[in-house]
C-alpha cells in the first residue's frame, strides 16, 4: 500500500440517465485534476427517484452504468467505484450492486447490497427497497491492491450493521468504502457518527461517497460525502452540494492508530 489521494463523489442524481452519466464525468474528471488515484461515486449514481421507471429501465441503466464505469477507469487510468446501481434479476426485481473497476476497465469486486432499506421514518417518509430490490445472499468482498490497501465494499444501509464490517476487517480490510444515498432526515443525526463509528472500531479508513439535494417530489438526500481517517477524525467533508471530498490515505497513519490502538488483536468473541 502506498500514500494515495482517494475521492468521494457527491452527486445529485435525477431520473435521467444521460444527465447522470454526464455530471459523474465531470466529477470524475475533477478528482483526476486533483490528483485522485481512487475515486467512489455514490450509491445510485447513474438514477435516482422513481422508482417505477427505474424498473421500467433496469437493464438499460446497468448496461450503460457497467460500461461508463469501465470507460471512465480506463480513460483516467484510476480505480474507480461505482456505488450502487441496479441490475436486472430473474424475479422481475433487481440486485442493488456496487462495482470496482481497475485501471484496465476490468472488474476487479462486485458486492449485491445485503441490508434493504426498509422504514418508515417519523417525517413521514416511507421506503420500502424490497419492494424493487432482492437482497444480495453473499458478505461483501475485500479487494486486495498492491497500491491502495485492502479494500472492503459496502452500500449505505450496510453502515448500521456493524458485524458486516467487523467481517470486513477480520478479511484484512484497511480501507472501507461505504456509498450512499442517507435520507436528509436521518443523516442529520447518524451519518457522521456511524461513519466514524465504523473507521474507529476497525481502525479502517472509510470512504463514504453521497448523494445530496433534492431528486423528486418525496426524495431528499443528506449530502456530506466524507473521507475519515482509522482514529475518526474527518479528513474531508463535500458539505451540501455537488462536488468531492479529497483526502490523502497515508499507510504509515494505519500503521500508527493500530500500533497504539490494538483492539483488533484483542477481539475474545470472532
Amino acid at each position: 500500500m502506498k500514500s494515495y489521494l482517494a475521492a468521494a463523489v457527491q452527486m445529485n442524481s435525477l431520473p435521467n440517465l444521460e444527465q447522470n452519466l454526464a455530471q459523474a464525468e465531470d466529477l470524475i474528471d475533477l478528482a483526476v485534476r486533483r490528483g485522485a488515484a481512487l475515486v467512489c461515486l455514490p450509491e445510485n449514481f447513474s438514477f435516482l427517484g422513481d422508482e417505477t421507471a427505474k424498473i421500467a429501465q433496469a437493464e438499460t441503466i446497468a448496461d450503460r452504468s457497467e460500461k461508463f464505469l469501465k470507460t471512465m477507469a480506463q480513460r483516467y487510468q484510476i480505480t474507480l467505484l461505482g456505488g450502487g446501481f441496479p441490475v436486472p434479476t430473474q424475479a422481475g426485481k433487481v440486485h442493488n450492486t456496487a462495482l470496482l473497476v481497475g485501471s484496465s476497465g476490468e472488474e476487479l469486486a462486485r458486492y449485491e447490497k445485503v441490508h434493504l432499506f426498509d422504514v418508515n421514518l417519523p417525517d413521514g417518509n416511507t421506503y420500502q427497497e424490497s419492494q424493487s430490490v432482492v437482497a444480495g445472499l453473499d458478505l461483501p468482498p475485500v479487494h486486495p491492491s498492491k497500491d491502495l490497501g485492502h479494500l472492503g465494499l459496502s452500500v449505505c444501509y450496510d453502515v448500521r450493521f456493524p458485524e458486516l464490517y467487523r467481517h470486513l476487517s477480520q478479511m484484512g480490510a484497511e480501507v472501507l468504502i461505504i456509498p450512499a444515498a442517507f435520507t436528509a432526515y436521518t443523516g442529520k443525526d447518524h451519518w457522521q457518527i456511524l461513519l466514524r463509528s465504523r473507521a474507529i472500531e476497525n481502525t479502517c479508513y472509510v470512504i463514504a461517497p453521497a448523494q445530496t439535494g433534492r431528486h423528486n417530489a418525496r426524495r431528499q438526500s443528506h449530502g456530506h460525502a466524507l473521507i475519515v481517517d482509522p482514529w475518526g477524525m474527518v479528513l474531508a467533508d463535500a458539505g451540501e452540494q455537488p462536488g468531492l471530498a479529497i483526502a490523502s490515505v497515508e499507510p504509515s497513519r494505519l500503521e500508527q492508530v493500530r500500533r497504539q490502538m490494538p483492539s483488533l488483536q484483542h477481539r475474545v468473541f470472532i
